[in-house]
């Protein structure tokens, strides 16, 4: 299974892809996350919290300077109730929706022609829940093994779209950026990924990553 040169340009190069999480393998609905926090009192929560812009509470969950308690004491602030931390967990997590089956698939497939990465901001929130998740559908240590190495923002101390981040995973595992191709759903972390250098593909709704790989060999 390789890239489609077709969808992706300069695509005869690249050795390696970094692929981001939520959009781009699994599926995402920002606005369940929105509905469920209006739920338990906190009706603006689509004013602090977007794919594209997010208040600093946010950016230090997924950077890891703060732990989900402090998270969760810092979202009663803002309400009129004083929900559990599971209500405000599940709130938090109703995003995250399914895997397709069709997508590890593709995954499997293309491990076979390149090296893959998995980098996703995210926190430990989000990736406990769907740990168990993936364990119960998929397997999650098989999950893992779809990659040479995943990557979550809490776990290094680094987000998307800053230049660091992507400068870490390439240094790490010792890539030539320009062989190097990103893939995620969110435009201002292609723009990150192209500053730093690396190609990068915007992939936009309704495209989906199946779309933009071919059978054949490299």
């Amino acid at each position: 299974m390789i890239l489609d040169p077709s969808k992706v340009t300069d695509s005869s190069n690249i050795k390696n892809i970094i692929f981001d999480w939520g959009g781009v393998i699994s599926n995402i609905d920002y606005n369940k996350t929105v509905e469920e926090f209006k739920k338990i009192g906190l009706d603006n929560f689509d004013e602090i919290y977007t794919q594209l812009k997010q208040t600093d509470l946010f950016d230090r969950l997924e950077i890891g300077t703060i732990d989900p308690q402090d998270f969760r004491t810092q979202i009663r602030k803002m309400l009129n109730q004083n929900p559990t931390n599971e209500e405000i967990d599940a709130a938090w997590s109703a995003m995250l929706l399914e895997l397709p089956q069709e997508r590890l698939s593709l995954l499997e497939k293309v491990k076979e022609s390149y090296r893959i990465f998995l980098l996703s901001n995210t926190n430990i929130i989000h990736v406990s829940r769907y740990s168990k998740y993936i364990d119960k559908v998929y397997g999650f240590e098989k999950f893992k093994g779809l990659f040479q190495k995943v990557y979550y923002s809490h776990e290094v101390g680094l987000r998307k779209p800053h230049v660091e981040i992507f400068d870490f995973v390439i240094n790490e595992n010792n890539l030539k950026k320009t062989e190097t191709l990103f893939i995620d759903d969110t435009m201002q972390h292609i723009e990150g990924a192209l500053k730093a250098g690396l190609h990068a593909f915007h992939l936009k709704k309704p495209l989906q990553i199946i779309e933009i790989f071919k059978n054949g060999t490299n």
